[in-house]
């Protein structure tokens, strides 16, 4: 196999993509470290600034402080309802919508389409949401958390134009010429054939729902019902850091060992998605590049 040489634009092309793509990673590496090398660092050293990219006088302190607190593993347990109920209703209502939004028989559907991008862009707001969620009775409830954003309107697009551009209508002609049904054409050919973009969605969605704490903020008021996320906001920006720490030591110590808390527990909050996301990475690459196709 014979390789072209390379000209020389196109070399300090390469080279010139090749630093920004270094810059970019550097950007978004050394923060990561910095939290990483802090949780397992000395609480008094982070405290004092004196952490950057390695951890110093290493201990599981902060960590020991995080995992021991009750409401960490109960907002564990609760994002974990959130995020695999949540998914569940979005990926079946998504699936359900773009479906009859991909094919071209559907009467209605491009003033159904135009109809929901409208709504993408100019929606009620807050307020009225907030009181159609009270009035259905969902506030302080799981509901909440699940059904206000059951469906996304781009992620809708995104499956339909996959739909569109992967299943040739000679495919759909083909099944229901033996006898298939819509529900069983759905079913046994449309997601099997459309695991890729079934997988970068739910990737989606389930991220959104890990990382949702505004949901909770507004229509959640019952503590034992607040996801990991709340938590942890309550631990990095009030008072409530100081909860984790002993009482028999002093006010400095405290605050020193809260310090070393507040990376541990961006740590564990982090950790899932991080564990989670390579399995799914070789949809997410075939699926996001043949969904961007415009149809």
């Amino acid at each position: 196999m014979v390789r072209s040489k390379l000209t020389d634009e196109d070399f300090w092309f390469r080279a010139a993509l090749y630093f920004v793509i270094a810059c970019v990673v550097v950007c978004v590496l050394l923060p990561l470290l910095n939290v990483l090398s802090s949780s397992f660092s000395s609480p008094t050293l982070v405290a004092q600034g004196k952490i950057l990219f390695w951890p110093q006088e290493w201990t599981l302190q902060s960590y020991s402080k995080v995992l021991e607190n009750k409401d960490v593993w109960r907002g564990y347990g609760n994002t974990l309802l959130y995020t695999v109920l949540g998914t569940a209703i979005n990926m079946i209502l998504t699936t359900l919508a773009a479906y009859p939004l991909s094919r071209s028989d559907l009467k209605g559907g491009r003033l159904i389409l135009g109809l929901l991008i409208f709504l993408m862009y100019f929606q009620g707001g807050l307020i009225p949401t907030y009181l159609i969620v009270k009035n259905l009775g969902l506030v302080n409830t799981v509901w909440a958390m699940v059904l206000p954003h059951a469906v996304n309107t781009f992620n809708l697009i995104v499956m339909r134009t996959y739909f569109i551009s992967t299943l040739p209508k000679e495919l759909q002609e083909a099944a229901f010429m033996d006898g298939c049904s819509n529900t069983r054409y759905l079913w046994s050919v449309v997601i099997p054939v459309c695991k890729p973009i079934m997988a970068v969605i739910a990737l989606y969605y389930s991220v959104y729902h890990w990382n949702d704490f505004f949901q909770a903020l507004i229509y959640l008021n019952d503590k034992q019902l607040y996801p990991l996320q709340l938590v942890l906001r309550d631990i990095l920006i009030s008072s409530k850091v100081d909860d984790f720490a002993t009482l028999d030591e002093g006010y400095a110590d405290r605050l020193f060992q809260a310090e070393g808390i507040k990376y541990a527990i961006i740590v564990v909050a982090s950790l899932p998605m991080l564990i989670f996301y390579p399995f799914l990475q070789k949809y997410f690459v075939t699926g996001a590049l043949a969904g961007s196709v415009k149809g």
